[in-house]
């Protein structure tokens, strides 16, 4: 069995929605220090909706996958549901990945969240502090 499915290669291979968003509504950036990887993901949203999304990642293959793949799951949907986006949501949409490289698909969903955060703070909208886990020890909003 190949160490990585016909998914993974092919968005890693050809990604979808790589780049800026330059008036992005919400930035997200994450990483995982013992991997090396980064992600960013930027939002335009209008209507409470995820009209565009599109990211930069430096990192591996499963990393640039998880990226491509969760910016096609959440483009078009409602921000609450783009918030219910899984690590084993993407996992699964990928059709796999093997369980060293599972942190990637943690990155693609903690970049969202990120995201989502960014945007509702620049917008002051009021949020459940429980959907963000670092909240409450970023300072930022003061919950």
């Amino acid at each position: 069995m190949a160490l990585y499915s016909d998914k993974v290669m092919d968005h890693f291979r050809n990604p979808r929605n790589v780049g800026v968003i330059e008036d992005a509504d919400g930035i997200g950036e994450v990483g995982n220090a013992k991997c090396g990887d980064i992600m960013k993901i930027y939002l335009k949203i209008d209507n409470d909706t995820v009209t565009d999304v599109k990211f930069e990642t430096f990192g591996c293959g499963s990393a640039i996958a998880s990226s491509s793949m969760a910016t096609e799951m959440i483009k078009g949907k409602p921000v609450a549901e783009a918030l219910e986006l899984s690590n084993k949501a993407v996992a699964e949409a990928l059709d796999g990945l093997p369980a060293h490289k599972m942190h990637c698909s943690v990155l693609a969903e903690e970049a969202i969240k990120a995201a989502v955060k960014d945007y509702y703070d620049k917008n002051h909208i009021e949020y459940d502090h429980t959907l963000f886990p670092d909240c409450e020890s970023c300072g930022h909003c003061g919950a």
